[in-house]
């Protein structure tokens, strides 16, 4: 598979084989993706790696401060707004996932357990976090932003899949006590990775993208 090629075949991947994932192969994708650009060489990302009983524990600690209604902190990814075109966009995408698991827009209970399954990493067999130290401030998000999408294509070629998502952060102090994160790093994004499961409704999804002739310009050619 040629990077074209993996950039067409990733998806988000939101049901996984229950399959333990290598430390050899992680390794491997990690290492690849430390070759991700950063500005000026700044490489801000560092790695949490999880898996069996500690990942367990990150799952159900997530889900009990989820299952508690506990209101999540403030992060790098606050005070955003979706309207317009943007609010269209992921509202469809949410349509069509809904429809996949069979989800009915009035029936809460099984909105909320999806969402709860989503703190628990959609049950993949490992995740990886990225953090960077806070000091760094948003500025880095985009080469946080390039990593994840490096280590999403770097799974492809293990036959791995992945989804980058805030839910597994989103409850920081879960880590800190568990793992042993200070206080001076930033828990930036979570990714879930782990041999899909093909049969799973949820990773049938296929969303569009916008024609291209609608989001660019062309300057200067003839």
């Amino acid at each position: 598979m040629d990077v074209i090629e993996a950039i067409y075949a990733r998806k988000s991947i939101r049901a996984y084989k229950k399959d333990p994932v290598p430390k050899a192969v992680l390794e491997d994708i990690l290492k690849a993706a430390e070759r991700t650009p950063s500005g000026v060489n700044v490489q801000p990302w560092e790695f949490i790696v999880l898996t069996g009983d500690v990942l367990e524990k990150v799952k159900n600690a997530n889900a009990a401060r989820f299952d508690a209604r506990e209101t999540p902190p403030p992060n790098m990814w606050s005070g955003g707004e979706y309207t317009g075109v943007y609010r269209d966009r992921t509202f469809a995408m949410g349509a069509q996932l809904n429809s996949l698991l069979g989800i009915a827009r009035e029936d809460r209970e099984k909105r909320i357990a999806w969402r709860r399954n989503g703190m628990r990493f959609f049950e993949a067999p490992a995740a990886i976090i990225i953090a960077m130290e806070k000091a760094l401030g948003v500025g880095q998000l985009f080469s946080i932003g390039s990593m994840a999408q490096t280590i999403a294509l770097a799974a492809l070629k293990h036959g791995l899949g992945t989804v980058i998502m805030i839910q597994g952060v989103i409850y920081p102090q879960v880590l800190r006590e568990i793992v042993g994160v200070p206080e001076s790093k930033e828990l930036v994004i979570a990714m879930p990775i782990g041999y899909p499961d093909w049969d799973a409704p949820c990773n049938k999804i296929y969303t569009e993208r916008e024609p291209l002739e609608k989001i660019t310009t062309w300057a200067g050619f003839e």
